[in-house]
């Protein structure tokens, strides 16, 4: 009889995990689908975010910042590149023209070396808003 048990249970029981295993596995493929908008959505949003902290910042906060700034533009190329070639090749520039103007920087700067940092941040604030509204429909 036990043979009979042991069967009984490896045909019903087995049944059951195959059913628990394929749960799970729908549960967890799910969970992965919980946001419709594009993982870019939230990539622009922290750029955006970081771009705004220049503005509360001076010589050495800009450095900084541009190091966060940097990282959170090279996410959101990464994952809108291929969607929106244009816009993304546009923040790449405009970040690395910033990155290059930021490292020219005297410790004491002049006014020139001011206005084109200044004019560099103005970019890069312009090339993330054309990116926002490129995508507002699909990130709103």
């Amino acid at each position: 009889m036990r043979t009979r048990s042991g069967r009984a249970w490896a045909r019903h029981g087995g049944r059951a995990l195959v059913l628990l295993v394929c749960a799970a596995i729908a549960v967890v493929a799910l969970a992965g689908c919980s946001s419709s908008k594009p993982a870019y959505c939230t990539d622009s949003a922290n750029l955006q975010a970081s771009v705004k902290g220049l503005t509360s910042v001076g010589i050495s906060g800009l450095k900084s910042q541009l190091t966060t700034i940097e990282s959170d533009a090279t996410a959101l190329v990464n994952s809108a590149k291929s969607d929106f070639p244009s816009q993304t090749s546009a923040i790449s520039s405009s970040v690395d023209a910033l990155k290059n103007s930021v490292a020219a920087l005297a410790s004491t700067p002049s006014a020139a070396q001011i206005a084109i940092v200044t004019n560099n941040a103005a970019n890069v604030v312009k090339s993330v808003k054309s990116f926002t509204d490129a995508t507002s429909s699909q990130c709103s």
